[in-house]
C-alpha cells in the first residue's frame, strides 16, 4: 500500500518565516528621515557637551554621560508622537528605573544576577505605576545594577539631568520644525460637517480594553488614525457617486397653492413622506412633510389625532378661513436642497447628523431634477460595496 508523498512545506515556512521576521516598511520620506538624524545629533550633543561642562563645574567624579541616554535619543526625535517618548515618560521613567536600581544595589548586593533581574523588573512595575513608561528606563536599571552603583545621587545627575537636557533639546527642535512636542492628548473630534464615524470613543475603549497590551501609540493618536481610516474609505467608495448617480429622478411635487387635502392624499396614496414644493419656475419653494401636517394637527395631544388630521386637511369650502388651506401655508420654508453634481459623500452627516430624511436636488438653474433620499443612500452603499449583488 503506497502512501503519497507529504506536501512540499518549503515555501509556505518560507513566506511564514520572512512575514514574521522582515520589518514593515518605515512610511516617512527622506527629508523627515533627515530631520530626524539631524535633530538626534543637535540632541545628543546639546546633553553631553552641557553635562560634561556642569560636571566639571561641579568637580563631580565619575560618569557625566549615561550610554541609555541614546535610545532616549531615538524615542524623542524619531517617535515624538508615542507615549513613551513624551517629557514625563522619558525624565521620569529613566530616573525612577535609577533609583530602583540603586536600591537594590544597596538591598540585594550579590549576587550580580540577582540583582539585574530585580532592578529592570522593578523599575517596569514602578513606571507602570507611575505611568512613565520609558523602555530606556530597564538599561538605565541594569546599567546601575552591573555598574553597582550604591548613591541616589547618580539618579539626579548624570540620569535625570541628561533626560532633562535631551527633552528640552526635543522640545526646541519639534517647535522649530513645526511639530508637536510634548504631544498632548487631544479627543478625536470631527470638524464640522466632516462625516460622523460609525464607532464611538466608548467603542474604541472598550477594544482597547479587550486587546489588553501595551501600545506604543496614544489612546487619542490611535482612535484619529482609524477615523481618518474611515473617512479614506468613505472617500475611496463615494468619491465617484454624483447625487444625479444615486438620487430619484421622478420626485413627487406639489405647488404652492396646492390645497391640503390633495397633498394629503398624495402622500397617502403614493406612500411618500415629504413633497417638495414648487414655485411657478420649478424651483424648490420649500417642502412639506408629514410632520409638517401633524404639527398643525396639534401632534401633542394623543386623543382623536386622526380626527383633528381629517379636520386640518378638509377644505373649509369659505373665501376666509382661520385653518390653514394650501400647502404653502404649512410647508417648511427654510429646505435644504443638493446640486445634482454634487458628491455624495459630502451629505452624509447631513443625512446621519441633522436628521434629514429627503434632500431635493437641483440643477444649475435652482430647478428641481430629483430628491434624495435615505433609501437611495443604503442603494448606493450596497452598489459600491457590493456591486454584484445590487444588481
Amino acid at each position: 500500500m503506497s502512501s503519497k508523498p507529504p506536501p512540499d512545506k518549503g515555501p509556505f515556512l518560507t513566506d511564514r518565516l520572512q512575514a514574521l521576521l522582515w520589518p514593515a516598511p518605515v512610511t516617512i520620506n527622506a527629508r523627515e528621515r533627515l530631520r530626524i538624524v539631524a535633530g538626534a545629533a543637535l540632541g545628543i550633543l546639546f546633553a553631553a557637551v552641557l553635562s560634561q561642562w556642569l560636571a566639571g563645574a561641579w568637580t563631580i567624579a565619575g560618569p557625566w554621560l549615561i550610554a541609555p541616554l541614546g535610545a532616549t535619543t531615538v524615542l524623542v526625535f524619531a517617535a515624538s508622537a508615542g507615549p513613551m517618548a513624551q517629557p514625563w515618560a522619558a525624565v521620569g521613567g529613566n530616573t525612577v528605573s535609577a533609583l530602583v536600581g540603586i536600591a537594590c544595589v544597596l538591598v540585594i548586593g550579590e549576587p550580580l544576577p540577582m540583582v539585574a533581574a530585580a532592578a529592570v523588573s522593578l523599575a517596569i512595575a514602578t513606571m507602570l505605576a507611575l505611568r512613565c513608561l520609558h523602555p530606556p528606563g530597564g538599561a538605565v536599571a541594569l546599567t546601575v545594577a552591573l555598574l553597582g552603583v550604591d548613591d541616589f545621587v547618580f539618579a539626579l545627575f548624570p540620569v535625570a539631568l541628561n533626560t532633562l537636557l535631551l527633552v528640552l533639546a526635543g522640545v526646541a527642535w519639534h517647535r522649530v520644525n513645526g511639530r508637536r512636542y510634548p504631544h498632548s492628548q487631544q479627543p478625536a473630534r470631527p470638524a464640522v460637517g466632516e462625516i460622523p464615524s460609525r464607532f464611538s470613543s466608548a467603542d474604541f475603549d472598550k477594544a482597547l480594553s479587550r486587546y489588553n497590551e501595551v501600545l506604543d501609540v496614544s489612546r487619542d493618536d490611535l482612535e484619529n488614525l482609524l477615523r481618518q481610516t474611515e473617512l479614506n474609505a468613505y472617500q475611496r467608495l463615494f468619491g465617484g457617486l454624483r447625487c444625479a448617480d444615486v438620487m430619484s429622478r421622478n420626485a413627487v411635487t406639489v405647488q404652492f397653492g396646492e390645497s391640503l387635502q390633495d397633498a394629503w392624499s398624495l402622500m397617502r396614496s403614493r406612500k411618500i413622506k415629504a413633497l417638495p414644493v414648487l414655485d411657478r419656475t420649478g424651483r424648490v419653494a420649500g417642502i412639506v412633510t408629514q410632520a409638517d401636517f401633524l404639527r398643525h394637527a396639534d401632534l401633542d395631544r394623543r386623543d382623536g389625532l386622526g380626527e383633528r388630521v381629517r379636520d386640518l386637511v378638509r377644505g373649509s369650502g369659505t373665501l376666509v378661513s382661520s385653518k390653514p388651506e394650501v400647502v404653502g401655508q404649512i410647508m417648511t420654508r427654510r429646505v435644504r436642497v443638493a446640486r445634482d453634481d454634487r458628491p455624495v459623500v459630502d451629505l452624509l452627516a447631513a443625512f446621519s447628523e441633522d436628521d434629514h430624511h429627503h434632500l431635493p436636488v437641483v440643477d444649475g438653474d435652482g430647478k428641481l431634477v430629483g430628491i434624495l433620499t435615505q433609501s437611495d443612500f443604503v442603494r448606493a452603499l450596497a452598489r459600491v460595496i457590493e456591486p454584484d449583488e445590487a444588481r
